[in-house]
């Protein structure tokens, strides 16, 4: 009888282990694919790529007791060698070969040379060859960022008493209604793919307290843009007792230093491979609605186009303007006008055409929406009649509310956009693994 423990013998070494001043002169054993075969006549230098960075691997004729003759790029290999300080190798060490097993062989060349420090081809070729694509280191390290972030999230909420919850993606109905959903036959009943987790982390409030989700939301925009995708990843966060939405933004603010400090702990390598320096986040200047535009207007002579959205290119213009003015990658927009705001949304008692809530702007673009909701059961039944909206669909939501629930808010983060402003690409395509858009379903 045998039993499985979950504890596993290590047969092979991590770079980390290869990096430690007392593996020098050590015979270890690795595993790896190849990346790189440079020859230089007797020597020749076999660059595998792990899941930690590559490493360098050194053959030398007559020293080793195989034949390099064969070897292919994408081979997977365990390999035996010497530990050697290098410091003009990848990782500052190097392994002198002594053996190399075989593990698998690619049927055909590489459609993409991955080996490359940039990756030189267009975006259409990286994304129809994504998973060749992203073994170019480059192309690897803004998904490892991405992963950064959303630990970043997680780790951060799970701080702040936040519990994580996974909601539907089908539903009855569009968390904010109007034409942008994907319509689907739910055996034989009119169904939607959810546009945002909102109901249910507002009704899961009133459960918790605090709750937090990382998914998929999906939006039907017939947009091609370089900024808009169809399905994209969403940091939902909901929370109450709030006093008002300054604490939310707050929260975020909060969640943006914490992971920043994480990535320049944790992910220098890549960082580095990028070439990426962190924005300073001591504090995050906030700005009215109708004030920024005014702002940008007078500054940059644009004159205002549209009073109750902002355009792509004023959002922009504010980004200049706190860059230049206030020295500052973020800026809070807050009250925007009610009549572009979800019926949830609170209005400001001030001025009920504006409402209680914010976007915040990344180096010019919109990265999140959040604010103030409204919790009174009479008036989000007043808010739906003023809207000409039904209660169908709404139900289970609306029941939540009638039977009490405490002031809250909370926002979304575009995952996709925030990495895409992190790494400095223009494409939001680029920091996305599989992208969905109007014109792509595959891979």
């Amino acid at each position: 009888m045998k039993y499985v423990t979950g504890t596993a013998e290590r047969k092979t070494a991590d770079l980390e282990e290869l990096l430690r001043e007392e593996s020098e002169g050590k015979t270890l054993r690795l595993w790896g694919a190849v990346h790189a075969i440079r020859s230089m006549g007797e020597v020749v230098f076999v660059v595998l790529r792990r899941r930690e960075g590559l490493l360098q691997c050194v053959y030398e004729e007559g020293k080793a007791a195989f034949a390099i003759k064969g070897l292919r790029e994408a081979s997977t290999l365990e390999v035996e060698g010497v530990v050697k300080r290098e410091p003009r190798a990848p990782q500052g060490v190097e392994l002198r070969l002594t053996d190399i097993r075989v593990l698998s062989e690619p049927a055909a060349p590489l459609p993409l040379a991955v080996s490359k420090w940039k990756l030189d081809t267009s975006l259409e070729a990286k994304l129809n060859m994504r998973s060749v694509s992203l073994r170019n280191v480059r192309e690897r390290a803004k998904f490892k960022l991405q992963e950064g972030i959303v630990r970043g999230f997680r780790d951060y909420l799970y701080s702040q008493g936040f519990t994580e919850i996974h909601t539907p993606k089908i539903g009855a109905r569009g968390a904010e209604g109007g034409s942008n959903l994907f319509r689907l036959d739910y055996f034989h009943r009119p169904a939607v793919l959810e546009q945002s987790p909102q109901l249910y982390k507002q009704m899961m409030v009133g459960v918790f307290d605090r709750v937090f989700e990382t998914g998929p939301v999906f939006r039907a925009e017939k947009h091609n843009t370089k900024r808009h995708l169809n399905e994209y990843t969403s940091l939902d966060l909901e929370m109450a007792y709030i006093e008002g939405f300054a604490d939310v933004m707050t929260m975020e603010t909060g969640f943006l230093q914490y992971t920043m400090e994480l990535l320049a702990k944790d992910y220098g390598r890549e960082l580095g491979l990028l070439e990426i320096s962190l924005p300073k986040i001591r504090e995050i200047p906030a700005v009215r609605f109708d004030t920024a535009k005014k702002l940008v207007s007078e500054k940059y002579r644009r004159p205002i186009k549209n009073p109750f959205d902002l355009e792509p290119e004023e959002e922009v213009l504010i980004g200049k303007y706190f860059q230049e003015e206030y020295d500052s990658d973020f800026v809070f927009v807050t009250h925007y006008p009610s009549k572009k705001r979800p019926f949830y949304a609170m209005d400001d008692p001030a001025d009920p055409r504006f409402t209680l809530s914010f976007d915040l702007l990344y180096r010019g673009m919109e990265i999140t929406t959040g604010g103030q909701r409204i919790h009174d059961y009479g008036m989000l039944l007043e808010k739906l009649e003023k809207r000409g909206m039904t209660r169908e669909g709404l139900e289970q939501y609306l029941d939540t509310f009638k039977y009490g629930m405490p002031p809250h808010g909370g926002l979304g983060i575009g995952l996709e956009r925030l990495t895409m402003r992190l790494c400095g690409e223009d494409n939001v395509r680029e920091t996305t693994l599989f992208p969905r858009d109007l014109s792509r379903l595959e891979p």
